[in-house]
């Protein structure tokens, strides 16, 4: 019994491969709709499963491929995250047998091809983990420095292993103890869902998430593109909501948010609580915008913005996130910035034990806002005597 699956994005189609294999299948995928097409042709497969959004072709041509074209029969699913219903009414007018929306559940996707097409005989099949497919493909940074004992914690294979569409690119940001070996130890087995990017000599947060940001940008399957500290003061399930925040809306990058309110669990050493707000406050005004908080290790961007936030090296070693914020406004203008850039409050961030940044390094933190004030404005000036520009300056 043979099955062909045609979808764009890989991360998709890497779980759905090997759980239809384990339940008997013959499985083909093939991320290329052309190529998926001629497979058809020669595969001569008894379901075909297919995305509705791909580019050059789409997966109603593909249908129309198998029903107009060549007058066949065979079953198809769709699986996609399109969810217009004219589009889903066409699908079934053109004879679709099973129109699936993602997000949802692998082991639904297995039983609803055991209903179309039967069950292979004599197989076996202990595997149910609930797996989910998602409509979208996300990159995820995480810098790490002698990060080794951090990196023990299985949260993050745990993750990768529930959710399909993610893929997590360790920065070694050159670590002097077990960080890269434990990262190594990590990516093992998963080596389409981890990613380890070393970097030899230590270069601080700023330019790791830098690197890898840029290193992921050059995935073809990614939608959007994030970062987060590897203690995991916030949480990967936290993040996925930053994420379902920017794929559900205009924003082209969205910041986790760390403000205490009933219902989440947020903590922060009191001490640290007040150097963090004299901070916010000078930069609110640096940006002129009314930012909450601006340092939290957790943001998703479009995978648009990314060569405009991340191309050129940070001129700070911990405020690269000003430096992102200051690099949108002074490209698209201060109104147009503030529109697509969102505040997301988090449900949960607890301060983890072992942070790199000191109370001392704090307090030049506030130094390194008036360096980021002066470089930038000085750049604001340069750009009003250039010829045609587009740039608005604030």
């Amino acid at each position: 019994m043979k099955i062909l699956a045609i979808d764009d994005q890989k991360l998709v189609l890497i779980p759905l491969e090997s759980r239809l294999a384990e339940l008997g299948y013959e499985v083909l995928t093939e991320t290329n709709a052309l190529k998926g097409m001629e497979l058809y042709d020669s595969f001569q497969p008894d379901l075909v499963i297919v995305d509705m959004n791909m580019p050059t072709v789409s997966g109603m041509e593909i249908v129309e491929h198998i029903r107009r074209d060549k007058k066949d029969d065979t079953p198809v699913m769709i699986l996609s995250g399109n969810t217009d219903d004219e589009m889903i009414t066409k699908g079934f007018d053109l004879g679709v047998n099973d129109y699936m929306k993602k997000p949802l559940s692998l082991n639904e996707v297995c039983a609803r091809v055991k209903r179309l097409i039967g069950v292979p005989l004599h197989v076996a099949v202990t595997n149910t983990n609930t797996v989910m497919i998602q409509q979208r493909c996300v990159g995820v940074v995480i810098p790490c420095y002698n990060e080794a004992e951090r990196l023990l914690s299985t949260e993050f294979t745990d993750f990768v292993d529930r959710n399909s569409g993610y893929r997590l690119c360790f920065v070694n940001d050159g670590s002097k103890d077990a960080t890269l070996e434990v990262l190594h130890d990590l990516q093992k087995g998963r080596e389409d869902f981890i990613t380890v990017y070393d970097c030899e000599k230590n270069g601080g947060k700023a330019e790791a998430v830098r690197l890898g940001m840029l290193h992921m940008a050059q995935q073809d399957d990614l939608d959007y593109i994030g970062f987060l500290d590897a203690d995991l003061s916030t949480d990967l399930a936290d993040f996925d909501e930053l994420v379902s925040t920017i794929e559900n809306s205009d924003f082209k990058i969205v910041s986790g948010s760390r403000i205490s309110r009933m219902g989440a669990n947020i903590t922060k050493e009191s001490a640290r609580k007040v150097i963090s707000m004299t901070i916010n406050l000078i930069i609110r005004t640096i940006l002129s915008m009314n930012f909450k908080d601006t340092q939290c290790g957790a943001k998703i961007f479009h995978k648009d913005v990314i060569q405009l936030a991340f191309d050129k090296k940070f001129i700070t070693k911990w405020l690269f996130d000003v430096e992102i914020f200051m690099r949108m406004r002074r490209h698209f203008g201060l109104d147009k910035a503030r529109a697509m850039m969102c505040e997301k409050p988090l449900k949960r961030w607890i301060h983890a034990d072992g942070s790199k940044l000191s109370m001392k390094d704090s307090i030049k933190i506030i130094g390194q806002l008036g360096q980021i004030a002066w470089s930038y404005r000085n750049k604001k000036k340069v750009s009003t005597n250039e010829v045609n520009t587009n740039f608005e300056v604030a």
